[in-house]
């Protein structure tokens, strides 16, 4: 802005100056040319005009000479003292005469009284007191690399406010490949540089190239200025995409997870922009089933699982892999990524029974072969090895084949139906993977039937009890048999086995059913007649050849209250039970009169008779003894007891449905004399009486002890024939009395029987469900001791 306002008013100092020039130059002018360098200091000399002039030193001051130009006095005044010419200040030639070359300043000075104008000229002169420069510090060209060589970039020139030689001479090029300078002078314009491009820019080689322009004007030594000039290359699409890698191969383990990223594929463009921008896709020469199972990042390159990868649909997959850039015109290339699929072990073994027996016969060899089986595992190597095998508790093994994954179920030991019927044999197949997976199938061998098994009775032998007077044609017991074999092998037939031995007569009298072994009996029992027999049954199976097998039956009779008792004493000649006894009358107290005697063939309650009087004139002279039948009288007869006395007895037995009889005896009192003599005719005939009653009643005891001992040695027989659970033990009844009965007594496993005859222990008890007879008592083990 000072500039400026100096320019103006030096201008209008000018043209004043030229006016008053104009008017006073006819008064007086004289003209003086100094030189003096810019920049000397204040007060330097530029000349004497005084002396110039020729003016005398006085006078110039009398008449005060002094420059009056309104545009240099402030950089020159005159002394008045000496008339010599001082700078006043320091002058910068390129601000006083910017853009002229030759810089002069006219002063004008005036002497007064009269009037007189001189004009003073001072060239300033130039010293190279600036250095060159540029307009910009660093300039910028962009120029594409499609540009041929000798293109032509001008640059602005540099400036140097110094003139004539200290101006800019000339131009500087830092070395380089692409580019050289050329120079035009344009005059009073000054130099203008120009780059020429001489080589081929490349933007992939070089993005941009850092020149240096320097300026040099011509002093010595020369004055430099420099700009940097950047040289942006600009892209043109002319390079493809490059992958990082010549080949891609990779490992995908199958069953990867949807997602799971196989490889990434890397290419570069050395290009920018979108000419450097590259995206990829799968190459049209890839079949449709691999975009099903892969995919592709457009922008990363990423593969990526896409579906369930399966090794053993195929092991290895070949891609083809295109990258393209973004140019107006694509450049494409291709890629071929392998993927190499690894084995995971995700098959279980597959077990096939390619051929199965369904029923093997339980008589087969070991070694028979019963199914054939194959194992398949779709895994390779170690995954897809695959060891069989069962468990040890069945009597098979497995038996490899000459052929991989093929082996035979075969028999190791005999089997046995009849323990064993069917077998679930478990096949477990196992690889050997990490970890390992199995697979199990289960076939059921089945066990056919052979006839192997005889019929076995469910008893051995066999001990019924029937009551006599059964009903004819029906069932009184029964047999039965169990075949551990299967069906024709195990239906069994019954026969009674029938000898013709006298021992087996009864047994004509017996019919069986032979489906399901009941015995009938064709006709009534009688116990009197016959108390026990023995037979046999056979029971025969179906099967080819059939088996049998047979079993003793042992039957006991057993008896009921059919029979009265019989009065043995008194009996009349007619055969009544009556009877007379005489007594004298001076009997004691205690006097046996008479005992009366009876009999019952039935056993046991049944045959155990009790005695009691019926009808008696005199209760309180005659007793009866209830158990052995003996009449005593009470007390002594007196005068005023009658001389006959009757007394009735009943006999009853001790059956459900008791029978009895009735005996009467007439007791006469007589006179002593008469009585001894009655006595002895009496005695005769009771003697005759009891030596019959005697017989009987020993052979009675002879039955009955042959009976009891046949009994004991059957029953001992049948208990040592049984197993020790079942056995029989005997015991000997502390209680027995004596009084025509027998008992015998045996244990079956927790329970004790009886069975008796006329007489029992008061303590036994009727077992529920026997036939009166047998009766179970009560186990005396811990109270007493028991006689075995």
């Amino acid at each position: 802005m000072e500039q400026r306002g100096w320019d103006a008013r030096r201008a209008r100092g000018y043209v004043v100056g030229c006016v008053v020039a104009v008017l006073l130059w006819s008064v007086a002018s004289a003209q003086i040319r100094y030189s003096i360098s810019e920049e000397v200091n204040e007060g330097t000399v530029v000349g004497n005009i005084a002396k110039d002039l020729g003016l005398d030193k006085r006078t110039l001051k009398d008449r005060k000479y002094r420059v009056v130009s309104s545009n240099a006095d402030h950089l020159f005044h005159v002394n008045q003292n000496d008339g010599v010419l001082y700078v006043s200040r320091k002058i910068d030639r390129e601000e006083v005469c910017a853009m002229i070359s030759t810089c002069l300043i006219n002063l004008k000075t005036v002497l007064e009284n009269p009037l007189e104008v001189h004009y003073v000229v001072v060239e300033v002169l130039d010293i190279n007191d600036h250095s060159p420069s540029f307009p910009e510090k660093e300039k910028r060209l962009e120029i594409s690399e499609s540009v041929l060589p000798g293109a032509r970039f001008q640059l602005k020139p540099s400036l140097d406010p110094d003139s004539g030689q200290f101006s800019v001479q000339q131009y500087k090029l830092s070395h380089n490949d692409h580019f050289r300078l050329e120079v035009r002078d344009k005059g009073e314009d000054g130099k203008i540089p120009i780059l020429v491009l001489q080589k081929s820019l490349d933007r992939e080689t070089a993005r941009s190239n850092s020149l240096v322009l320097t300026a040099l004007d011509g002093g010595k030594p020369p004055k430099t200025g420099s700009m940097n000039i950047v040289v942006n290359v600009l892209d043109v699409n002319d390079n493809t995409p490059v992958f990082s890698k010549e080949i891609y191969s990779v490992k995908l383990s199958e069953n990867a997870p949807v997602g799971t990223t196989v490889v990434q594929v890397n290419a570069t463009d050395l290009d920018e922009g979108q000419n450097g921008e590259v995206y990829y896709s799968f190459g049209n020469s890839v079949r449709n089933q691999l975009f099903k199972l892969f995919d592709i990042n457009p922008l990363t390159g990423e593969i990526l699982v896409k579906a369930l990868i399966d090794y053993e649909e195929k092991d290895k997959y070949e891609i083809e892999i295109e990258a393209s850039d973004k140019g107006l015109a694509p450049l494409t290339t291709e890629k071929s990524v392998i993927i190499q699929i690894i084995d995971v072990n995700d098959n279980a073994p597959v077990i096939e029974v390619t051929s199965f027996s369904n029923s093997v016969p339980e008589d087969s060899r070991p070694g028979t072969t019963v199914a054939l089986i194959s194992v398949n595992d779709l895994d390779s190597g170690l995954n897809g090895k695959v060891i069989c095998s069962i468990s040890d508790d069945v009597p098979f093994v497995l038996s490899p084949s000459l052929q991989d994954n093929m082996y035979s179920l075969v028999t190791k030991s005999p089997l046995d139906r009849e323990r064993q019927s069917k077998y679930d044999v478990t096949i477990t197949a196992k690889d050997a993977g990490q970890p390992s997976l199995s697979s199990e199938k289960t076939i059921s061998v089945v066990v056919s039937d052979v006839n192997d098994n005889s019929p076995e009775f469910s008893l051995s032998p066999y001990t019924f009890y029937v009551t006599e007077a059964n009903e004819p044609g029906v069932s009184v017991f029964s047999v039965k048999a169990f075949d551990r074999d299967e069906t024709d092998n195990a239906l069994i037939s019954y026969h009674i086995l029938r000898d013709g031995s006298k021992d087996n007569t009864v047994t004509s009298f017996l019919n069986m059913n032979s489906e399901n072994g009941d015995i009938l009996a064709l006709k009534s029992f009688d116990f009197e007649s016959l108390k026990t027999f023995q037979f046999q049954v056979v029971a025969t199976d179906s099967g080819t050849p059939s088996l049998s097998s047979n079993v003793t039956v042992n039957v006991f009779i057993l008896d009921q209250n059919d029979n009265a008792p019989v009065i043995l004493y008194p009996v009349s000649s007619n055969g009544s039970a009556e009877g007379v006894e005489e007594i004298p009358r001076n009997v004691n107290a205690g006097h046996l009169v008479t005992k009366v005697r009876a009999y019952d063939a039935d056993i046991g309650y049944n045959g155990w008779l009790l005695f009691s009087l019926q009808e008696v004139t005199d209760h309180s002279l005659f007793g009866l003894d209830r158990y052995t039948g003996q009449i005593r009288t009470l007390r002594s007869f007196t005068e005023t007891d009658e001389a006959q006395h009757k007394l009735v007895i009943l006999v009853k037995d001790n059956g459900n449905v008791s029978l009895s009889a009735t005996a009467t005896v007439i007791v006469k009192v007589v006179e002593p004399k008469e009585a001894f003599a009655a006595s002895d005719v009496k005695s005769a005939t009771m003697d005759e009486e009891d030596n019959n009653v005697t017989f009987y009643l020993m052979i009675t005891l002879g039955s009955v002890s042959t009976l009891f001992l046949i009994s004991i040695i059957v029953l001992i027989a049948m208990q040592c024939s049984k197993s020790t659970d079942y056995t029989s033990k005997y015991l000997q009844e502390p209680n027995y009395d004596g009084t025509l009965c027998h008992s015998i007594q045996y244990r079956s496993g927790e329970k004790r029987y009886m069975l008796v005859g006329p007489r029992m222990s008061v303590g036994s008890t009727i077992v529920p469900g026997s036939h009166a007879n047998t009766l179970m008592l009560p186990d005396r083990r811990h109270t007493s001791g028991e006689v075995r």
